[in-house]
């Protein structure tokens, strides 16, 4: 029973099934047998059916997309500059991916341990996140909460906890840590057109060798580069790849437990009317 409730709910909540919903005409088998384990009133519209989906994983199961979604809604739209705040997810960094990352000006990595998550991992995902960024938060809930001041108590990592209420609230303020910053890892990061975009702003050319060493030769090259310099032409880069418009997400237009798919859905932003139809029409299950 555990693991079929897993399965609905996480597969639900994610970017590809929402935006598959929103072009298809019929509502997916594992849509309705998660309205009838989870919705009281099988009369009503999808979008409301979601809503109240959402609501009992606030209550029961908070998920990543739920920890994500709520980083965004009350971080990104409540406290940051959203005009000129940019926002990736899942981004690769050396052996890991960061759950969330904020740039304005500077990186800052979210990287989420839910209550259904171990921590075996943790440290060596800060460790891998600090080659590319210097600002890292931790956000957990109760559960974990107290393990992770013990292991983190010495170190910059800045603490977020989700509380039972839902309010995200900083237990503990990240410092910046530039110690282990990475030529090699943050290099990794990038796409061709843009590590080559810094090349030519310092040196004005790119290297003249054949295919099989470019690679690497540009790597050498970005070496000479001040590794802090470095770190902000990459922000710069990283920051150019989310530029969308957020309007519609500041007047509420978007539902507050859709905020997360809308921002990194492609699909959504071309056409926003496919989720606009889909939350208003009316099912039974």
């Amino acid at each position: 029973m555990e693991k079929i409730k897993e399965y609905l709910l996480n597969k639900i909540f994610t970017v590809p099934y929402l935006d598959k919903m929103a072009t298809e005409d019929m509502i997916p088998d594992s849509f309705l047998k998660c309205v009838k384990r989870y919705v009281n009133n099988d009369k009503q519209t999808i979008g409301e059916a979601l809503s109240e989906i959402y609501h009992y994983m606030d209550k029961e199961y908070r998920n990543e997309y739920f920890y994500k979604n709520t980083i965004l809604n009350q971080l990104l739209l409540g406290k940051h500059d959203i005009y000129h705040t940019s926002v990736l997810s899942e981004l690769p960094v050396a052996g890991s991916k960061a759950d969330v990352v904020m740039i304005n000006g500077q990186g800052v990595v979210y990287e989420i341990k839910t209550d259904l998550d171990n921590l075996s991992r943790l440290e060596n995902q800060i460790n891998d996140y600090y080659q590319v960024f210097s600002y890292v938060y931790i956000v957990t809930g109760r559960k974990h909460l107290t393990k992770i001041k013990e292991v983190f108590q010495d170190t910059k990592a800045g603490i977020y906890e989700l509380t039972d209420t839902g309010r995200l609230i900083q237990r503990r303020r990240a410092s910046c840590n530039r110690e282990h910053l990475s030529h090699d890892i943050m290099f990794r990061l990038l796409r061709k057109y843009e590590f080559e975009e810094i090349l030519l702003k310092h040196y004005q050319k790119l290297p003249d060798v054949n295919n099989f060493i470019y690679y690497r030769q540009c790597l050498e090259w970005i070496k000479g580069i001040n590794i802090l310099t470095f770190q902000k032409d990459v922000m710069d880069c990283l920051k150019k790849r989310t530029s969308i418009v957020i309007t519609d997400l500041l007047q509420g237009e978007v539902p507050y437990e859709l905020r997360y798919y809308a921002y990194f859905s492609k699909r959504y932003w071309s056409d926003h009317s496919l989720m606009d139809v889909l939350l208003s029409k009316k099912m039974e299950v």
